[in-house]
């Protein structure tokens, strides 16, 4: 795992982008997407780097990590219209090929095995961008998920519903169920990219990066993972106790070594 410090959210936001491209340049054609307000930068940056730099996604497929359960289709909470109104209607990728597990679906347990399936068929995904939850979960996998897991239904925690509330105008119209890829699942890409800003998320971050595998922090599956990014700006980097290496890597990568 490599750990990138940088100054700030906006800094953090682009160097994940610039790998988002540099990886297209290296061919990589699929793609993994997540939701929440980390990766707001990085898309912004994207949709920037398209309209003025020629950045492409025409040959990419793009698969979103889960959804809510339940609301409608067009509801502008759905992570489906979330990832389409941040990043997908702003760049060239054809719509055809974002694919993402169906909250509508009348079994949703069904769905999942079907996206699941999918995934299988059609990935490795060559490069896949989480996310952290202030609690240390992946996608929708909350604490207590099984480090094995595959895409299935979940119930959120109070914590992260609470932590969404502000999309809702409350809590109680935040979903409590998801459809979404396990841990297992999204271990199975090429490269994870996590990235994570903002004091609130400095605990999770260590948990992740330092602490001991446990499916009490799910996102410390990054530990096994033979290539595992995780992008961080300087508040959501204060609780990390080997900074001093991390910066050290950062001044003396070999020519040529890439994130």
């Amino acid at each position: 795992m490599e750990v990138v410090i940088r100054p700030d959210a906006d800094d953090a936001g682009r160097t994940v982008a610039g790998i988002v491209e540099q990886s297209l340049a290296d061919g990589v054609t699929t793609l993994g997407l997540a939701t929440g307000s980390s990766l707001l930068r990085v898309y912004r940056d994207l949709a920037r780097r398209h309209r003025h730099e020629g950045l492409s996604f025409s040959g990419v497929e793009a698969f979103l990590l889960d959804d809510y359960i339940g609301l409608p289709a067009l509801s502008p909470q759905t992570l489906a219209q979330v990832i389409r109104r941040e990043l997908t209607d702003h760049i060239d990728l054809d719509p055809a090929r974002l694919h993402l597990p169906c909250g509508t679906a009348p079994d949703p347990a069904a769905e999942a095995r079907r996206f699941e399936q999918y995934l299988a068929e059609a990935g490795p995904v060559g490069l896949q961008l989480l996310g952290i939850g202030v609690n240390g979960h992946l996608g929708a996998n909350e604490p207590g998920s099984s480090l094995g897991s595959r895409t299935r239904l979940k119930t959120l925690s109070e914590d992260t519903r609470r932590d969404h509330a502000r999309f809702f105008g409350g809590i109680d119209g935040v979903p409590r169920h998801v459809i979404t890829q396990g841990l297992a699942t999204i271990g199975e890409a090429d490269h994870l990219v996590l990235i994570a800003t903002g004091p609130h998320k400095a605990r999770a971050v260590a948990a992740a990066v330092e602490g001991p595998l446990t499916a009490a922090c799910p996102a410390s599956i990054l530990q096994l993972h033979p290539h595992a990014t995780v992008v961080v700006d300087e508040l959501a980097a204060a609780q990390l106790q080997q900074q001093a290496y991390y910066r050290c890597i950062a001044r003396h990568k070999p020519v040529g070594q890439r994130y």
